[in-house]
């Protein structure tokens, strides 16, 4: 009989996904058949499926974790925020249609039983499946209609095991008042507790743990201290991405967008010695000094070129284009280089047409039709095979796709200006290519010593042995039902 188990958090970003990822390893290191499943996630950084729909990226990682292929069931649904009071909504890997946060409620009933089907599916091919929440059961004024958390536990009977972060501090608070505010049967699916992020000596916090049992009746499953190396995994969210403290080295700078979307495109480069990644914050001027300067995916491509002006970036790209300097524009990025960006059925947003950085002789017009595939390509410049996928609404076309940035099937990919300097490309993850990293790298004449997919692999296994040292993984396993 299959079993699950569901890890919630006080708050958003306490380490769930990690969490999750990390007691899949085990379970797979165990000998089970372990598939991971989250009913609700909203995250602009999204991963292509195995089945042609897209899922979160956290959902991909703890696939990975599991032995898996990313699927769809593992999480139903997607919400990709394009403004600050809407959200794509993505059911079973496929858009379904575009929201205000204030009418999404109207949607989750019917959403529920998207969600119900997907677990049940993945409960009939496997031994045990971890749940991860979304957001925090506490916020009980969204309770109603629930399907991220404890809605959802109640509709599957899923046991829970609620997390807290003491980095944040008043973590007793966190937990205790977690139980204060939950309805009677919600707090009964819970079935204990643990701390995570801990710095220090753990045992320093041994009579707060004792004062959380005794308040709540739950039983404690662990303290786990940070994990140091846990920038070696894919970011969940962009402010993860690391910003090296390097003082040499190829310089690339990421302007991050406000809609920045699939952002642990970035990931491997920042794990290159030879590299110095800067992740530029708003307000920021691009630094003279940059030798790449990467437009990353966007979910709004539109909205993030207005706000990409407005912070000045068109100017100081002018600038570093003028110096010698390189320019990659990825998916969104892309289209924002060429000459206009037409959204005549109002797609990302109100129906217009907008003026593009004008750095490629190309434009993009948005589609309904939404590309997600798996490629494998070849690089146009190197003649090295990279495998990528394409996430994107809108087809782009003109002049300078006759220098193309690749070739799929004998079909040009992308574009580059005619002195070399502007590139585009809708493929996303080329960097996670060991081969196609170190070539493009080398152009530049810097030197490539990582091996990105096995550094993850290798991670995901020192996570699950330090969640090993520090929880009581078998209690913790024995909660499932």
């Amino acid at each position: 009989m299959t079993r699950a188990l569901m890890i919630q958090g006080t708050g958003s970003n306490v380490g769930k996904s990690m969490l999750v990822a990390g007691l899949c390893r085990i379970a797979q290191q165990n000998g089970l058949s372990v598939a991971p499943f989250k009913p609700q996630n909203m995250s602009n950084n999204a991963a292509v499926t195995s089945d042609g729909g897209e899922i979160g990226r956290a959902q991909a990682l703890q696939a990975l974790a599991c032995g898996l292929a990313p699927h769809t069931d593992m999480n139903p649904v997607l919400l990709k925020p394009e403004t600050d009071t809407g959200s794509q909504v993505i059911v079973n890997g496929k858009r379904l249609t575009t929201v205000r946060a204030r009418d999404y409620a109207t949607l989750k009933p019917q959403l529920l039983h998207a969600v119900t089907e997907s677990f049940d599916r993945l409960k009939s091919h496997h031994d045990l499946i971890l749940v991860e929440g979304a957001g925090s059961p506490a916020e009980v004024n969204l309770r109603p209609g629930d399907i991220a958390n404890m809605g959802f536990a109640r509709a599957t009977d899923t046991p829970v095991v609620l997390c807290g972060d003491i980095d944040r501090g008043g973590v007793i608070a966190q937990i205790v008042g977690t139980q204060a505010v939950l309805d009677p049967a919600d707090a009964a699916l819970i079935k204990g507790f643990m701390i995570n992020k801990f710095r220090g000596d753990p045992h320093l916090f041994d009579d707060g743990y004792k004062i959380i049992e005794d308040h709540t009746g739950w039983p404690g499953f662990g303290v786990i201290p940070w994990f140091t190396e846990a920038h070696r995994l894919p970011a969940e969210d962009a402010l993860d991405i690391t910003t090296h403290a390097r003082t040499r080295g190829l310089h690339i700078v990421c302007l991050r967008l406000s809609r920045i979307a699939n952002f642990d495109d970035m990931d491997p480069l920042a794990q290159e010695p030879s590299v110095r990644l800067t992740m530029l914050n708003p307000g920021q001027a691009i630094p003279g000094d940059a030798d790449v300067v990467i437009l990353p995916g966007s979910k709004s491509t539109r909205g993030d070129l207005a706000f990409l002006r407005a912070q000045g970036w068109d100017i100081d790209l002018a600038a570093h284009i003028r110096r010698g300097g390189h320019v990659l524009g990825i998916c969104g990025g892309y289209q924002m280089l060429g000459r206009s960006i037409a959204d005549p059925d109002g797609i990302e947003g109100p129906p217009g047409t907008d003026p593009g950085l004008g750095l490629l002789d190309v434009t993009t017009t948005m589609t309904p039709k939404k590309t997600l595939t798996e490629v494998t390509a070849r690089h146009a410049d190197t003649d090295v095979s990279v495998r990528g996928y394409e996430i994107h609404i809108g087809e782009t076309d003109g002049p300078d796709r006759a220098r193309p940035f690749a070739r799929i099937d004998g079909t040009t990919e992308g574009a580059q200006s005619s002195n070399g300097l502007i590139t585009g490309s809708y493929l996303h993850g080329l960097f996670r290519d060991d081969a196609f990293r170190a070539a493009w790298l080398a152009r530049f004449n810097a030197t490539s010593t990582t091996q990105y997919d096995q550094s993850v692999e290798q991670t995901l296994d020192v996570l699950a042995s330090h969640l090993r040292h520090h929880l009581d993984t078998r209690a913790l396993f024995a909660a499932a039902k």
